[in-house]
């Protein structure tokens, strides 16, 4: 597939999860084959005054492009003037957050919000391609409260953006029930530059409904890989051989949380990093029997040793 210049191989994206596809997860993405992954999101306005954190959560490693960096606000002028700066930046792919639905930033009016207004969407579109070197993408709903996601996806390709990707919900669904694949296949009629189809991808037969149904350019995962990266390589191992692998067993399991937690602390330090690896290795541990001890004790440790031993233990005796 072709996203401006750039080729981007398999069917498979990791859609930008906030908390979650951070660098160590990224890595562990990239090792199961994935085409194009995207950052968290990252604040416009906290970019522009320099906060610290926010340079963080934007660092790239060149073994995971390419990736696409993606940024939410409502500013224009703002949001342009960040892209303007990051052009020798390591990114691949420019990405806007119009489909974010968490409060805290709706009520700012970005993510979603953005959604309700369709002159400010051209607006922002339109400032950040023209301030952009490298490809523009944007993310987006169903719609906010109404259903409007074709009218605001042919405004996003008139204004020059070069790929879309869609979540088959709306704001107001949050992730709550079943998405819409109907609006992501009218969305794919309607424009003519690529297409990532998002929501309720869990499986490879979940992938091959849906790339069925709406003739999507490429399949963006999210929730289904919390705990299975394995499922990127399942999906593109299927539409390139028609093949079905088999899932890994709970030992495979173990193996990749603890290479994630290597990378968590290399990149984080050990308290941060094992902080937030306690709910990866919660979702490595899911559905396997007898895990659920094994997951109340691992929010009870604080050091790298005794997560090995909990880990290794546990499937010593299954």
């Amino acid at each position: 597939m072709k996203i401006g210049n750039l080729n981007i191989e398999g069917q498979v994206a990791l859609g930008p999860m906030a908390g979650v596809t951070d660098r160590a997860f990224r890595e562990i993405c990239k090792s199961f084959g994935c085409g194009l992954m995207f950052t968290e999101m990252v604040s416009a306005k906290a970019y522009y005054y320099q906060d610290k954190k926010t340079e963080a959560i934007m660092e790239i490693s060149e073994s995971e492009r390419p990736v696409g960096l993606q940024i939410f606000g409502h500013e224009p002028e703002i949001m342009a003037d960040m892209v303007s700066k990051l052009h020798d930046y390591n990114h691949d792919i420019l990405d806007i957050n119009m489909g974010c639905p968490a409060p805290k930033i709706v009520k700012n009016g970005d993510g979603s919000a953005l959604m309700k207004d369709l002159k400010l969407i051209e607006k922002i579109v339109t400032a950040v391609v023209k301030a952009s070197n490298k490809p523009v993408s944007v993310k987006i709903r169903k719609g906010y409260e109404e259903v409007n996601a074709v009218e605001v996806a042919k405004v996003i390709e008139a204004c020059g953006a070069d790929l879309l990707s869609i979540h088959g919900r709306t704001r107001d669904q949050f992730y709550a029930g079943k998405a819409d694949w109907d609006i992501i296949r009218d969305v794919k009629k309607a424009i003519k530059i690529p297409v990532f189809g998002n929501g309720d991808i869990f499986s490879v037969e979940d992938a091959i409904r849906m790339k069925d149904h709406t003739d999507v350019d490429g399949l963006m995962v999210a929730r289904g890989v919390q705990g299975n990266p394995w499922l990127i390589k399942e999906i593109n191992t299927y539409f390139k051989t028609g093949e079905k692998i088999a899932p890994p067993d709970p030992r495979e399991k173990v193996e990749v949380a603890l290479k994630q937690l290597e990378l968590m602390i290399k990149y984080k330090g050990e308290h941060r990093g094992i902080m937030e690896m306690r709910k990866h290795a919660a979702w490595y541990l899911k559905g396997i029997r007898g895990s659920s001890k094994v997951k109340d004790q691992l929010n009870r440790v604080n050091n790298k040793e005794a997560i090995e031993s909990l880990l290794n233990d546990f499937v010593a005796t299954l």
